[in-house]
């Protein structure tokens, strides 16, 4: 009897050619949409609500003739995925919904919802890969970059755990996207030509101060200019021991009010995001002028001029022993050990060369060149080379 696989049917180009690829391998396939928002406020107009994904779902699932579940998994994914947006910017930092989404829906409440139909695996329109080794009673799964550089999504699924990589399968993994175009074109699937989808995982592209506003009121504030020559920027040249070195080069820049000069006003430090450009109002600059930090206790935004300004640039960042998590734990560091790796701190970012220190405190990586716009609240992954060994929130 043929495994069954349900596909996470999302009304893309994507998991259409997925499900396709699924039943020329013999799989039994069944759909599986989910429906995860409702509310459209903040949303930008021209975004694809999903009364129009389940329709072109339908569609494909009609053409590959396989069954299609609808699952209403809205409270879940505001409660696990929106609310801890709201609560993290509210902070003054800046989540990943995505990678949350991944680890906390797709992976688990959907992954569950597919066990109900009687699922051995899910899969999804994902642009990577899972290896297996190790011995059948106790297997390794590995986390493999997507072939196609432009389009490899192992960022998004840093999260992940073992136990969710044994049940996850990722057809398309192995190709790149003008091949799942051709595909679905040949195929005359519905989503042959439908474009990608931005914005928020499920919620679609929003006018982010918008769309909190529904919980993170409006509230006017400074916006501080500081100069290149600020002293902080200065980090010392002698430490008391390793450990006070690693903690100085990582820490992020810390300014006050006084530390510049006020340059305009904003209407709440938690709606901007560190290298933010729009949204400023800053005339009266030879280049354009970028968010530093962010200070949501004395609702103060702070800025500096230029693409090159020292405020957005450091040599590393520390991530809380709490927040290390690794996908393949049999590539775990031990407290002490320091380790070569690639780090990217953001999707597409390209691997940077770098270095693990952990220490009882966490993880602090050493960058071999500065970094622009390490941001508290984002995810930093690291690879093995093609293989995503591990992530963690960067405090």
């Amino acid at each position: 009897m043929a495994q069954c696989v349900v596909v996470g049917l999302s009304g893309g180009v994507d998991s259409s050619v997925a499900a396709w690829l699924l039943k020329q391998q013999g799989y039994e396939v069944v759909g599986l949409f989910m429906i995860n928002w409702h509310d459209t406020e903040g949303t930008l107009s021209g975004s694809c609500p999903w009364e129009e994904d389940i329709l072109l779902a339908r569609m494909v699932a009609r053409r590959l003739q396989i069954p299609l579940h609808t699952v209403d998994l809205s409270q879940t994914y505001r409660k696990r995925v929106v609310d801890y947006m709201f609560a993290e910017y509210a902070r003054g930092r800046t989540p990943n919904p995505d990678v949350l989404c991944n680890r906390e829906i797709k992976f688990d409440v959907f992954l569950k919802e597919a066990l109900k139909l009687g699922a051995d695996y899910v899969a999804t329109g994902h642009y990577c890969r899972k290896l297996v080794s190790g011995t059948e009673e106790n297997p390794v799964y590995h986390l493999l970059a997507g072939k196609d550089n432009n389009k490899d999504q192992s960022y998004f699924l840093c999260q992940l755990s073992q136990e969710q990589l044994s049940k996850a399968l990722f057809p398309i993994g192995d190709m790149v996207k003008p091949e799942v175009r051709r595909i679905a074109d040949e195929q005359q699937l519905a989503t042959a030509t439908r474009k990608d989808s931005q914005g928020i995982c499920f919620v679609g592209k929003v006018d982010l101060p918008v769309f909190l506003q529904q919980q993170l009121k409006p509230k006017k504030g400074d916006i501080v200019e500081i100069d290149a020559g600020f002293a902080g920027f200065n980090r010392p040249d002698t430490f008391a021991d390793e450990t006070d070195r690693l903690r100085a080069l990582s820490a992020p820049y810390v300014y006050t009010p006084h530390d510049g000069k006020v340059i305009g006003t904003h209407q709440g430090a938690h709606y901007y995001t560190v290298g933010q450009r729009k949204g400023l109002h800053a005339g009266g600059h030879k280049e354009p002028v970028f968010v530093l930090a962010t200070d949501t206790v004395t609702n103060t935004v702070y800025v500096g001029e230029g693409y090159r300004h020292p405020g957005l640039f450091r040599r590393g960042l520390f991530i809380p022993q709490a927040d290390i998590h690794w996908v393949n734990p049999t590539r775990r560091t031990a407290e002490g050990e320091t380790r070569r790796c690639l780090v990217r701190i953001r999707y597409r970012q390209p691997l940077q060369q770098a270095v693990f220190h952990h220490r009882p405190d966490g993880m602090y990586i050493m960058f071999d060149t500065p970094q622009r716009g390490i941001t508290p609240g984002q995810f930093a992954a690291w690879y093995e080379g093609d293989e995503l060994t591990g992530s963690g929130v960067i405090a």
